[in-house]
């Protein structure tokens, strides 16, 4: 963000605290707790959310050497994620195109060509068929060149890789749109990975997203952590088209002066927190990112593949980034868990609608923004601009 904006989002909330107030929406919401447990619902999500925009599958760092290669799952397919030796990067469908065994079973490695174990189909990690068996005895008439590895549409940016799980996707630019300035400025493509858990919580997707972007909670669900050295629930957010920059407050910016307002910085005193739509958080520390990215599996199962990201000239202070990344699990796991539980009694009829407080708009936003997309009479972006 430019410096104008960060100095404006540090008056802000000082100025909420001053003011002994709140960051209020206009009214209470509520979100049916059927949205949150169909797996009717769950599909059409899927359909027409995860399978029509870019998704984040990987950063760059992950396989930065020609010949890399990832196993990924995306909007329920399995992708298989190679860097050529030109060092571009592919997306494909992780099926060989014989008889749909799966090609690669190891997560991450290091190959220029991918053997099917069933019958030895080979191909080239560019996704292009260079060898088959008795090819030309026992497919007559096919070509192998029409039988490479099926290819999704796949884009190297902001560090990351993104993978559009369908092509009739909507392009990158469009889904970033109003973000993509912030983005560039976290210099991501000058990071890397140096911790990675991916444990499955048995949670909808859109609780774990909503217990992130609230402050509500802090000082309770986080009391034993990170809860005192935040203030009590005061956060701000703003929609940048489908996506949300959360700003929580740390209990240090209570202390800035005035006469050292040249070298405040929002990062040093606050948490900021980039939700990009639908699937990924970007929670940004004085030093480092948490990347939070989650793989919807059921209605009531999410991967949560959180991981470190730090400045490539840095990634050496090992005991550092291994330190401040177990903080960040713990605390994540407290919302979890807490996101776990609120999952285990939503068939138990106690409440119909999740209640949405004045002070969790930041909940409706996105929620707002989920039912956009799944109404094909309005534009994505239209609950975001509202």
């Amino acid at each position: 963000m430019d410096r104008e904006t960060e100095l404006q989002l540090i008056d802000e909330l000082l100025s909420i605290k001053a003011d002994k107030s709140f960051y209020l929406d206009e009214t209470v919401t509520r979100n049916p707790v059927d949205h949150y447990l169909s797996e009717d619902r769950f599909q059409i999500e899927r359909d027409q959310i995860f399978k029509r925009v870019p998704m984040i599958a990987a950063h760059s760092s992950e396989f930065a050497k020609p010949g890399d290669f990832l196993r990924r799952d995306i909007a329920g397919l399995p992708i298989l994620l190679t860097r050529d030796k030109s060092g571009a990067v592919h997306a494909f469908l992780n099926a060989c195109r014989h008889r749909g065994t799966r090609l690669v079973d190891d997560e991450r490695g290091c190959k220029h060509r991918f053997s099917c174990p069933y019958h030895a189909w080979t191909y080239a990690n560019s996704g292009e068929l260079i060898a088959a068996p008795h090819f030309d005895q026992g497919f007559e008439g096919l070509e192998k060149s029409d039988l490479g590895l099926f290819s999704l549409p796949c884009e190297e940016r902001f560090g990351f890789v993104w993978v559009s799980a369908s092509p009739d996707a909507i392009s990158l630019d469009e889904h970033i749109g109003d973000i993509a300035t912030e983005l560039g400025a976290l210099q991501i493509d000058d990071m890397v990975v140096v911790h990675q858990d991916a444990p499955v919580h048995k949670a909808n997707w859109k609780i774990l997203v909503e217990g992130g972007i609230e402050a509500y909670h802090f000082k309770i669900a986080h009391r034993k952590t990170i809860g005192p050295h935040f203030e009590d629930n005061l956060s701000s957010y703003r929609m940048l088209g489908s996506h949300m920059r959360s700003v929580l407050m740390r209990a240090s910016m209570a202390k800035l002066s005035p006469e050292t307002r040249q070298d405040w910085r929002l990062r040093d005193h606050a948490q900021v927190l980039y939700t990009l739509f639908p699937n990924t958080a970007l929670l940004v520390q004085s030093d480092h990112i948490a990347w939070i990215n989650q793989e919807a599996l059921s209605a009531g199962e999410t991967r949560v593949r959180m991981s470190t990201l730090v400045p490539k000239a840095e990634a050496d202070r090992s005991e550092h980034w291994l330190r401040n990344h177990e903080i960040t699990r713990v605390t994540l796991d407290e919302d979890f868990a807490i996101g776990e539980s609120i999952q285990s009694t939503l068939a138990s009829g106690a409440n119909q609608n999740m209640l949405f407080g004045k002070f969790e708009g930041a909940l409706d936003a996105f929620n707002k923004v989920v039912e956009a997309h799944l109404d094909d009479s309005a534009p994505p972006h239209a609950a975001a601009a509202a």
